[in-house]
């Protein structure tokens, strides 16, 4: 109240009516904006996803390995003798293979067939493996058998069904379906 004798308070008082209740215009909330990350474009441009020739050794590569070793056998609660196989393979399936040292064991293409190295990269349709002659090979999923082995349980995946990002394949449900043709 402004500054005013208690008189003329009360005048003001009994002439206007006084409200008790004060709705507050609706505050419109402001959306939040999203950061945008990277266009597929500009990622290529800037080489975000590539590795350097001089990076491009085996040995750099072999604690992720260890590290990935580590992520499956908490996965799989150990990898125990008694788990039955089909249950190990569900959740291989959907594990990450970033750090797997993987072999090809069938494929369409002959110079595929015996390439053994650990998965750097894994993309929609192609794998990037380190070999352990320091040599970086690009091999395709389709038409391909690779096989992972971890503490003595090996494991064959098909690639032509399994052409997914590996964040894609997480969520998917896999169908048992019969062997394919290679």
């Amino acid at each position: 109240m402004p500054k005013m004798k208690d008189e003329a308070i009360q005048d003001i008082l009994t002439r206007k009516a006084v409200v008790l209740e004060h709705y507050s215009k609706k505050k419109t909330k402001q959306k939040k904006k999203k950061t945008k990350g990277f266009t597929a474009k500009q990622r290529r441009e800037m080489h975000l996803f590539e590795i350097e020739p001089e990076q491009q050794r085996y040995a750099v590569f072999l604690p992720l390995h260890e590290l990935w070793k580590q992520y499956i056998r908490d996965l799989c609660h150990g990898l125990k003798p008694d788990v039955q196989p089909h249950v190990i393979q569900g959740k291989l399936l959907k594990a990450d293979l970033h750090g797997a040292i993987v072999t090809v064991t069938k494929s369409k293409c002959p110079s595929y067939v015996g390439i053994t190295g650990i998965i750097l990269q894994e993309f929609k349709h192609v794998f990037k493996i380190i070999t352990k002659e320091d040599k970086l090979k690009v091999v395709p999923k389709l038409n391909n058998v690779f096989s992972l082995e971890i503490d003595g349980f090996i494991s064959y995946i098909y690639g032509s069904k399994f052409q997914l990002r590996a964040s894609e394949r997480s969520a998917k449900k896999f169908k048992l379906k019969g062997t394919i043709d290679l």
